[in-house]
């Protein structure tokens, strides 16, 4: 039925028998094989409880078809820059920075006890697949979010989910899926589930999501910086995430994996925008998974390649395969973010500077009306940073006239970006 089918040969990806981005002319070698990819964790997002809390950054309504549609349009220009493969949560992921209580949100389409699926759910979820499946895309599919995971009443329900879902992506017919078990298992309210959050269950639940899918591509994720052996030996792809892990840590990491000898794929689904990782990525010929909390996983996201962090993560990653593109200026590497039009709530804006190049930057330093208000020493270059991935707001009044990044670059140059208000 499907155009696209996702295997592996040892470490490496092939989609249709041969090594992804061989086919690219000129591409660079070590690319061949690697599935480059982003964390659009709520494709199919709705909110059954108050929808209407989405209706925000500039949108009327939230439209839960709607949103899935403007992913498939977005999705033929990712590709053209390399973005091989989406991570797609049935139960969708947290928005960080606007919702405190994620488990307020209803969006989740299994019954209690696991053995029925929301037909919207299974429509749009079918829809994107078909979608990615005709230009070559892979689906990452991950079927649990720990948020939601309490609307199932127990283990067996969540056996029965496995079965539920894994059945219907076997009988949709298509090849260009992979299946993640769930997201950072070990966390949080899995905890109330052992079946998911121990190491033995969730090797079983693997194992059980293989055979119910009829053979798919298997795999599940522990939370930034954290493998497990057992989990890793029953996978099929050792999905990790790197979320606060610097580049070191992330070397390490991989390296690790690579130590118990599985010879299996190693796939970073959910890191953060940390570009400067995806040298490190290329370099131990591990598959990085980009994830920008702000434009792709607050509902509803701008599913396209936004100016400033999107930007350069597609090009740094086309880049990195050999994708030819048009050169840029140098001033148009560096983007004072946070003042889009829409990107504020309640006059809450998340300032950050994005760079291109951001390991050739020292330190930047932020400026309000001319005062100093925050210093800034590692990629994400963030006003009020907390981790790789969250920072706090700024409140921004009408006193706020200018802001101003200073960018002290490693090689001695001072590069200042300037937003008026």
């Amino acid at each position: 039925m499907g155009k696209t089918c996702i295997e592996v040969q040892g470490e490496s990806f092939l989609i249709n028998g041969k090594l992804t981005y061989a086919d690219i002319p000129n591409s660079h070698e070590a690319a061949h094989g690697l599935l480059m990819n982003a964390r659009f964790i709520q494709g199919i997002f709705d909110d059954k409880a108050e929808p209407e809390r989405f209706a925000r950054f500039g949108r009327a309504e939230f439209d839960a078809e709607k949103h899935t549609d403007e992913l498939i349009a977005a999705l033929p220009e990712w590709y053209a820059h390399g973005l091989f493969a989406i991570t797609v949560g049935l139960q969708g992921g947290g928005p960080v920075f606007t919702i405190d209580d994620w488990s307020s949100i209803d969006n989740n389409p299994f019954s209690p006890d696991g053995r029925e699926f929301d037909p919207a759910y299974q429509a749009r979820l079918l829809r994107l697949i078909k979608a990615a499946d005709e230009i070559g895309m892979i689906i990452i599919v991950s079927l649990f979010y720990q948020a939601q995971i309490h609307r199932l009443k127990d283990g067996v329900a969540v056996r029965n989910a496995v079965e539920t879902a894994c059945n219907m992506l076997r009988d949709s017919g298509y090849q260009n899926v992979i299946i993640e078990v769930a997201n950072e298992y070990e966390i949080s309210k899995f905890l109330n589930y052992p079946i998911i959050s121990s190491h033995q269950g969730m090797a079983y639940l693997i194992d059980w999501a293989r055979e119910c899918s009829g053979g798919m591509l298997v795999g599940s994720s522990l939370s930034g910086g954290v493998i497990n052996e057992e989990v890793a030996r029953a996978s099929d792809i050792i999905l990790i995430h790197a979320n606060n892990c610097t580049r070191q840590e992330y070397y390490n990491m991989v390296k690790a994996v690579r130590a118990w000898g599985f010879n299996k794929p190693i796939v970073c689904n959910e890191d953060s925008p940390c570009i400067g990782m995806l040298d490190v990525a290329f370099r131990t010929r591990s598959s990085w998974g980009y994830y920008n909390n702000l434009s792709k996983q607050e509902p509803p996201a701008d599913w396209g390649i936004t100016p400033g962090e999107d930007f350069f993560f597609a090009r740094r990653m086309a880049e990195g395969i050999g994708i030819e593109l048009a050169l840029i200026e140098e001033k148009d590497m560096y983007v004072l973010q946070g003042f889009e039009p829409y990107m504020t709530i309640e006059q809450k804006r998340w300032i950050r500077l994005a760079s291109m190049y951001p390991e050739s930057i020292n330190l930047v330093e932020f400026y309000r009306n001319g005062e100093l208000v925050d210093t800034a020493f590692n990629e994400p270059f963030m006003v009020n940073n907390e981790t790789t991935w969250i920072q706090k707001a700024n409140l921004i009044t009408d006193q706020d006239k200018e802001w101003k990044a200073i960018i002290y670059l490693k090689d001695g140059k001072r590069i200042e970006k300037v937003v008026n208000l």
